[in-house]
């Protein structure tokens, strides 16, 4: 869905999307709500609404979602919300430390190796700055040598003029392409800010291994994965 067609309506707070015939009376609101009950990479019918909402014509996103809810969108950034794009590794490690010791997360999707962490709008012009201040932006040459990974790699930063490939309303697990690792499931999500993925970063390439640690001369026995709990999800 790379377009909306033009409507002269635009969807409120609270109003009730009207969704066609192709899943019965209930509708794709009822299908979505069935589906995304306690499944937090599903998209709820709220959070579909807030999805449809960064578009200047909502109500023809939906009617195209309506149609086509297996298929990935391009929504226009600024308006509902900004995305900051990371290499999808530093990105899981900022979302177990957003849910382990912040305040959580937006939304989060991943697409072609990389993660898409939802923000607040006008996160995508503050950002960059605040990295550069902090000295932890990609451009800059490691604090402990060549060897010592402790900067935030290259951080793309999506805002007003930029659009994004978001994943599908509906996924099954084995879907290959865009894929949400924390969907949106209510009308207004809380986003972070610009401070809050600062914080992220840093605490990220702060806690990164040395080089040394990373390749110890005695191999370690396997370790389990992280695991972050989004059970305190706002």
């Amino acid at each position: 869905m790379s377009a909306c067609l033009p409507d002269e309506t635009t969807l409120r707070h609270g109003d009730t999307p009207h969704w066609g015939p192709r899943y019965g009376d209930a509708g794709i609101l009822a299908v979505l709500q069935d589906r995304c009950t306690s499944q937090t990479a599903q998209v709820t019918a709220a959070g579909a609404a807030w999805l449809a909402g960064a578009c200047a014509y909502p109500r023809s996103t939906l009617t195209q979602w309506e149609a086509r809810p297996d298929s990935p969108a391009v929504l226009p950034c600024g308006s509902a919300f900004d995305v900051v794009n990371v290499p999808t590794l530093f990105g899981r490690r900022m979302l177990e430390q957003l849910w382990s010791d912040g305040p959580g997360s937006g939304p989060v999707a991943t697409h072609r190796g990389r993660m898409l962490l939802f923000a607040s709008p006008g996160t995508a012009q503050r950002l960059p700055s605040l990295l550069d201040w902090e000295e932890w932006g990609g451009g800059l040459e490691p604090r402990g040598g060549a060897e010592d990974d402790t900067r935030v790699p290259p951080v793309l930063c999506h805002g007003t003029g930029d659009a994004v490939t978001v994943p599908p309303l509906t996924c099954a697990p084995t879907t290959p392409g865009p894929r949400w690792v924390v969907a949106p499931d209510t009308r207004n999500p809380w986003l972070p800010g610009p401070d809050v993925l600062l914080w992220a970063c840093v605490r990220v390439t702060r806690s990164a291994p040395s080089a040394a640690a990373r390749n110890p001369i005695f191999p370690t026995a396997d370790q389990g994965a992280n695991v972050y709990d989004v059970s305190r999800r706002r």
